[in-house]
């Protein structure tokens, strides 16, 4: 299941006198990451390179910024990807400390700096809101209601005409088991509406 996170979380490395400071965050799209990424650029000008990932809305990012192609943005965007992370940038800082590391020290410390400050995020599962609708008789609206709230639903629109029409949100997961229960306790009275129908 995809995660995200919830809060910020940071590291930092030196590697031969080099500087990494690392930082995993949740971020809503690629112009969120943008404005996140040109503020450290802002708080860190004597940098080298501000190098990162971003798993975002379907998107997907990977900049070097400077270092040899291949050796920062893509094995930062790998770790998230191997986390089942969404919604998340990955940013690390790089003080150059007059050593080079090569291909592969880069690709380890930029790693193992975004792996870091994974360590100590807090992680959320990332669950997909359903929305359905139903018409049914007065009778029946009380039942919907508590059936609703154990399913852990979010009760929308309401309207009381010739039946109740009833509008909610709920964990993908726990739909079909609302939909078999309430059709249970309605004994066929109950009638599924596409949510656009509604009035």
């Amino acid at each position: 299941m995809p995660q995200s996170l919830t809060t910020p979380s940071t590291s930092e490395l030196l590697i031969k006198k080099s500087r990494f400071i690392g930082c995993v965050q949740p971020v809503a799209d690629p112009a969120a990451a943008q404005q996140v990424v040109a503020a450290l650029r802002a708080q860190h000008p004597a940098a080298a390179h501000v190098c990162w990932a971003l798993l975002a809305g379907g998107h997907s990012a990977a900049v070097d910024d400077g270092e040899p192609s291949g050796t920062a943005g893509r094995p930062m965007l790998e770790v998230l990807r191997h986390q089942d992370l969404e919604g998340v940038l990955a940013t690390v800082v790089r003080y150059y400390g007059g050593i080079n590391l090569g291909a592969g020290g880069l690709v380890r410390a930029y790693t193992d700096c975004i792996a870091q400050a994974l360590l100590g995020a807090e992680k959320t599962p990332i669950v997909h809101l359903l929305p359905l609708c139903c018409a049914m008789p007065y009778a029946l609206e009380g039942v919907a209601r508590r059936e609703l709230q154990a399913a852990g639903g979010t009760l929308g629109q309401v309207q009381h005409a010739a039946q109740v029409e009833m509008t909610f949100t709920l964990p993908e997961p726990a739909a079909a088991s609302l939909v078999v229960k309430l059709n249970e306790a309605g004994h066929g009275q109950m009638r599924w509406l596409e949510v656009d129908e509604a009035a």
